[in-house]
């Protein structure tokens, strides 16, 4: 049961690196939640026309503040075209790009995004393959590609020389004079995380690309422009590449390529745009379009940050890297989000972050999942050299998926299956369907089936510590269901030792996130526990995933389909007016727990971030993915103020009241990424904090004053 929120005043959430944040009542704005939007645009080519591709340039960028993007990045050499060969050696061409970069660099002032684009520049006496970057009006760098492709059908040092080579700190080009060279890294004064680093096409293909340095200096954006002409398998290269760099580094990898427009003397060209964050693909263009193309995605930053900080592998690595790293460069500059405009979020925000929207990616991940669990039960038993695993089953979610677990582990091991002891224990408030639902899938998987009812030990129980129920008291409280629980556990680890057994226990994470468990006792405790890793939005998933699988007979698979069906209950209370008790009822929907568990465990997001993005994903059930084979009836969605009204609960069970129990919990697998709430896995929290730094913070968002 929930309790009321302790009192107290409790200081707002660190400010230190929290982005600026729209007035209170302005419209959905994601720069004010740690996001920034990005644009990639391979506008169409001319070849050595300079003015005509700076009009085609400005057509991207003027896309680009439109969608309000903080950032547009377009291909290498995009202000003369890539191919043209010789003819980057011409002093009319030279002067041209030149002329038509200072008209870009004019017309950027009444823009909003910072623009990356690419020309060829002399200096002395060499000619650098250079990213220019601009922003209203000024040239904030100029950053010379370092490695140059020179085999198969590249000839770059014929007209380039490398950029690691220049001397020249600064450079006098297109009327300004701007910082130069492949040290630089930007960064914005007044938007917190949005810094990037820019590197060249082959630059992203050397065993240590450049832009390793620039993420260890702090750039949290990776941008490529590159020409990268089309081949047989080179996207899906491309695409490797950008994913590994965005995973290695932390970071987001922006990459753009040359398109319509480029010289097809010996190659082609397709236009492939596309970004990745944290090895996640967040958009990518069509490919071989006819016209210029143009993709969005927005960016989380606070995302990045916080991966980072909890990172060790990458501040050791930029701490080994210490010389290149400090001799980094940041320019600084006032980005000016638009943080009163209506800007919305595009980016797509998954409603059941441990379960994949597509279904060939849900079914890996519920083989993956269901064979950890299996191997860890296995080793386990092999380990205590026990072969009698003895299970509770209530007919519900939980002790079925933990059963089928147990049922494929005896199979792996050559046992038989009567070697799982099976009880269904009914107390006060189990059901017919449930219990039959039990019995029925004990009865299909062929283990050995008992039944035991508590119901008089539980009478007992109550008469001898003298509760009101022993007297005739419709009195239902935390310990008449507490009795019913210890029961169960009791009466399986005494089965346990008399058959010489393991007990498997069958409480899931969400509802240790939640502490939707009697300590000691119930759900919380057995020998070994299969699912205490497994979010009840993906045991349901799993169920589903075993039920279609074929291993089972047709009455088998419609007695878990049934079990899928019914209602999520502890069933310790009796029904009222017909109305069994419901856990939803009193600590909200699992949809929007494991949501938030996802979000505060994984990557320590502000509870109003954490807000913010649950709005977006759950405010429309018509609008975006959802996992394959979720019925039209349980395609929910919520208002702001019962997301709002469950995340407030969510924080304080979880940081107020829960730590205790999992600080204490059996030995099972980790079967998800940021899942494990274990003390010997992901999760290590005292047992005693508060709550009031998270409730502060999303109150401070809602604009409520706490007392």
């Amino acid at each position: 049961m929930a309790r009321k929120a302790t009192t107290g005043r409790a200081k707002a959430a660190a400010k230190a690196r929290k982005p600026a944040r729209a007035a209170k009542g302005a419209p959905a704005n994601l720069y004010a939640h740690g996001m920034a939007r990005i644009a990639i645009c391979a506008p169409r080519m001319t070849p050595a026309d300079p003015a005509r591709n700076a009009e085609e340039i400005l057509k991207g960028a003027r896309a680009a503040d439109k969608a309000r993007a903080a950032l547009a990045l377009f291909p290498e050499l995009c202000v003369t075209g890539y191919a043209i060969d010789d003819l980057l050696l011409q002093d009319a061409l030279l002067a041209g790009a030149e002329a038509a970069v200072q008209k870009i660099v004019a017309a950027s002032a009444k823009l909003f995004p910072v623009l990356i684009i690419g020309a060829p520049l002399a200096c002395g006496p060499a000619l650098y393959n250079t990213a220019i970057v601009i922003h209203r009006g000024k040239i904030l760098g100029l950053v010379p590609k370092i490695y140059l492709p020179n085999y198969r059908e590249f000839y770059e040092k014929r007209h380039f020389a490398a950029g690691d080579e220049a001397t020249a700190k600064h450079l006098a080009y297109a009327g300004q004079t701007a910082p130069f060279g492949t040290d630089l890294f930007f960064g914005a004064s007044d938007l917190a995380g949005f810094t990037f680093h820019v590197e060249v096409c082959e630059d992203l293909w050397a065993a240590i690309p450049p832009s390793v340095y620039g993420a260890f200096a702090g750039a949290n954006i990776l941008c490529n422009l590159s020409a990268s002409n089309a081949l047989i398998g080179k996207a899906e290269e491309r695409n490797v590449l950008a994913d590994g760099q965005s995973r290695k580094c932390a970071a987001a990898y922006l990459y753009a390529a040359s398109g319509a427009g480029e010289s097809t003397t010996d190659l082609a060209w397709d236009g492939h745009l596309v970004a990745f964050e944290l090895g996640r693909k967040l958009a990518e263009s069509e490919r071989y379009g006819e016209e210029a193309q143009f993709i969005i995605a927005d960016i989380d930053l606070d995302r990045l940050r916080l991966e980072r900080l909890r990172t060790p592998t990458f501040r050791d690595g930029a701490a080994r890297y210490r010389d290149e790293v400090s001799a980094m460069r940041r320019v600084e500059f006032s980005l000016s989000p638009p943080l009163r405009e209506n800007i919305p979020l595009e980016r797509a925000v998954s409603r059941f972050p441990f379960v994949p929207d597509d279904a060939a990616r849900l079914d890996e991940l519920c083989e993956e999942a269901y064979n950890i669990q299996v191997q860890g039960l296995v080793t386990r038993m092999r380990a205590a050299k026990i072969n009698r695993p003895v299970i509770g089953i209530s007919g519900g979610l939980d002790s079925t998926q933990a059963l089928l677990v147990a049922a494929r582990a005896c199979d792996l091991m050559k046992l038989p299956r009567k070697n799982i002891i099976a009880v269904t224990m009914p107390g006060f408030a189990t059901s017919e369907g449930t219990k039959s639902n039990a019995h029925a899938l004990m009865r299909g998987l062929g283990v050995t089936a008992r039944e035991i009812d508590i119901t008089p030990a539980a009478k007992q129980m109550l008469g001898d510590i003298g509760h009101p129920y022993s007297a005739g008291r419709d009195v239902y409280d935390v310990t008449f269901e507490n009795v019913q629980a210890g029961l169960r556990t009791d009466y399986l680890f005494r089965i346990a030792n008399h058959e010489g057994g393991l007990v498997i226990g069958t409480g899931d994470l969400s509802e240790l996130a939640l502490g939707w468990c009697t300590y000691g006792v119930g759900d919380h405790m057995s020998h070994y526990n299969v699912n205490a890793s497994v979010p009840k939005t993906l045991i349901q998933h799993l169920i589903r995933w075993c039920a279609a699988s074929g291993d089972y007979d047709a009455a088998t698979k419609k007695t878990l389909l049934a079990i899928l069906a019914t209602e999520i209950s502890p069933e310790l209370v009796p029904a009222k007016n017909g109305k069994i008790q419901s856990t939803e009822a009193s600590i909200g929907p699992y949809e929007l727990a494991d949501f938030a568990l996802f979000y505060l465990t994984r990557y320590g997001l502000r509870p109003s971030k954490v807000l913010f993005l649950a709005e977006h994903a759950w405010s429309d059930a018509s609008k975006g993915a959802w996992p394959p084979n979720i019925s039209e009836a349980k395609k929910r969605e919520f208002s702001s103020a019962e997301i709002r009204k469950w995340l407030h609960l969510f924080l304080y069970r979880f940081f107020a009241i829960s730590q205790f129990k999992r600080s204490a919990i059996p030995n099972g697998p980790k079967i998800v990424s940021g899942g494990s709430l274990s003390p010997r896995g992901d999760w290590r929290a005292p047992s005693d904090s508060s709550p009031d730094a998270w409730l502060a913070e999303l109150d401070a968002e809602l604009g409520v004053k706490r007392r």
